[in-house]
């Protein structure tokens, strides 16, 4: 019976993967999801409790193990002594890019439902989310460097976003374009070196 259950979820999850990837979640259709997995709407009712709460069982392990690898990098260099975060400067978002891209290129097809799929979602915001931590703690980083002494200018927050997104954006480009993995990480290693060198001068470094 219990085979019977699994290999029952796994044909609604491989079906629903299919109609999610070819049409996004709101071209989607719960009908064609329960006809591809050969079961009756019934059964589909037994195992989620809406077309929203499938795309989640899909997505929601890589959107939590993503944002959690982010912001696990952004807290341990905000906890640093003011005095060491400058010589660490790069060294966490680079080992967290390099893991992030790492951990795409093993789950392709669900992180491309996460970041390219799911307009009508809570999903659908999640690089935005993830930009605006981004610069939430740019911001708390230009602050630490004030205290240290160094002269920054004073950034507009909503150019510091602009950079960010233009940034994450380009990251996630390896997703939507299906890199190889040694080319993805070349490929954000000239994205990274290209908007550091834009925040050095931006901050007068």
């Amino acid at each position: 019976m219990e085979e019977t259950a699994s290999a029952t979820l796994n044909n609604i999850l491989l079906a629903a993967m299919e109609e999610f990837s070819d049409k996004g979640f709101l071209g989607a259709s719960l009908r064609q999801i329960v006809k591809k997995a050969g079961v009756t709407t019934g059964a589909f009712y037994g195992y989620f409790s809406s077309k929203e709460a499938l795309f989640a069982a899909l997505v929601e392990p890589h959107a939590a193990a993503l944002m959690g690898k982010f912001m696990e990098a952004q807290t341990s260099f905000a906890e640093l002594p003011e005095e060491q975060q400058p010589e660490h400067m790069g060294v966490e978002s680079s080992h967290c890019i390099h893991w992030m891209v790492d951990y795409i290129c093993r789950h392709r097809e669900p992180v491309k439902l996460l970041l390219c799929r799911s307009e009508g979602t809570s999903y659908e915001h999640f690089v935005h989310n993830m930009v605006e931590i981004e610069v939430e703690y740019t911001i708390k980083y230009m602050e630490v460097l004030r205290h240290l002494g160094k002269n920054i200018p004073q950034l507009d927050e909503q150019m510091c976003h602009i950079i960010a997104s233009g940034m994450f954006n380009g990251v996630f480009e390896v997703v939507i374009h299906d890199m190889p993995r040694d080319r993805a990480l070349r490929y954000v290693d000239q994205l990274r070196d290209f908007y550091t060198a834009g925040w050095l001068k931006l901050m007068g470094q």
